[in-house]
């Protein structure tokens, strides 16, 4: 169950409005889960969804490198509402589903490319570290450029976020709960 209830229609002052206007009228199209608790600040809520926008849709990796990092994320946090949504995305964007399979069951995946790999091994050492030794970090930038690895480590970093966020709050569950997450973390 939710800790804060979702500021709707008069519950909201006229900023929060106006970045819930923003947001709705933004390339997610709605009001994305972690706002519910970011509204408490409307600038912090105005400033997360932007580079949320900005991470999810402006970067070049292409997008199921994009939904892999925040499948990785999201399994690292245990995080069901973004693990729940971001399936959903990663599916439909061409992310393999035995590579979804393996990363919910905290197994590295085998059926990956070279720069879905980089990814999966970037953010998998940075999360369960926070650091990347020598070695990967120059693979990842042969792999994925400088930009890449750059943009990599932000969506790392936003997601976390959100996860923190959701899993703080208990937002999105327990309709969000995903029973794929109840065993291991990503390796």
């Amino acid at each position: 169950m939710t800790r804060l209830h979702e500021l709707v229609g008069d519950d909201l002052s006229a900023e929060q409005a106006e970045v819930v206007g923003e947001a709705v009228s933004g390339r997610r199209g709605k009001v994305p889960a972690p706002m519910i608790a970011w509204l408490r600040n409307p600038e912090l809520a105005r400033r997360a969804q932007r580079l949320g926008e900005l991470l999810r849709f402006e970067t070049s990796l292409e997008p199921p490198l994009s939904e892999l990092a925040i499948l990785v994320c999201g399994r690292h946090w245990t995080s069901h509402h973004e693990w729940t949504a971001h399936k959903k995305i990663a599916l439909s964007v061409g992310v393999d589903p035995k590579t979804i399979e393996d990363i919910a069951a905290g197994r590295q995946p085998v059926t990956m490319d070279a720069r879905e790999e980089m990814v999966y091994r970037v953010s998998s050492m940075l999360l369960a570290s926070g650091r990347i030794d020598n070695v990967l970090y120059r693979r990842g930038v042969d792999v994925l450029g400088e930009r890449g690895m750059v943009e990599l480590v932000s969506i790392l970093g936003y997601y976390s976020l959100v996860a923190l966020t959701l899993n703080a709050f208990e937002i999105g569950l327990p309709e969000g709960y995903a029973p794929e997450l109840a065993g291991g973390q990503c390796t």
